[in-house]
C-alpha cells in the first residue's frame, strides 16, 4: 500500500486518468474530489454492503485492491460540485 502526504488542493494521479485532489480539510475531516471517467466506478468503501465484505467481493482500496479492479468496467458514481 502506498501511503502519501498531501495537503488542501494537491492532487495524486492514477493512471493516465484519474486524479485525487484533497479538496478540504476540517479537523479530522478530509474532502476528496475525485476526477475519472465515466467508466470508472467510484465508490465508499464503507458504503458498500456488508455481506459483501464478509464475502471478500469489496473493491475498496487495499493491499491487492488495484489488481482486482477490472479494466475497464466502472463507472462514475457522482461528481462533487464546488
Amino acid at each position: 500500500m502506498l501511503v502519501l502526504t498531501r495537503k488542501a488542493g494537491e492532487s495524486i494521479l492514477i493512471g493516465d486518468d484519474i486524479r485525487i485532489t484533497i479538496a478540504r480539510l476540517d479537523g479530522s475531516r478530509v474532502r476528496v474530489a475525485i476526477d475519472a471517467p465515466r467508466h470508472v466506478s467510484v465508490q465508499r468503501d464503507d458504503a458498500k454492503p456488508k455481506d459483501d465484505h464478509e464475502r471478500g467481493k469489496s473493491r475498496g482500496f487495499g493491499p491487492a485492491s488495484i489488481e482486482r479492479m477490472p479494466q475497464p468496467g466502472l463507472q462514475c458514481v457522482g461528481r462533487m460540485s464546488g
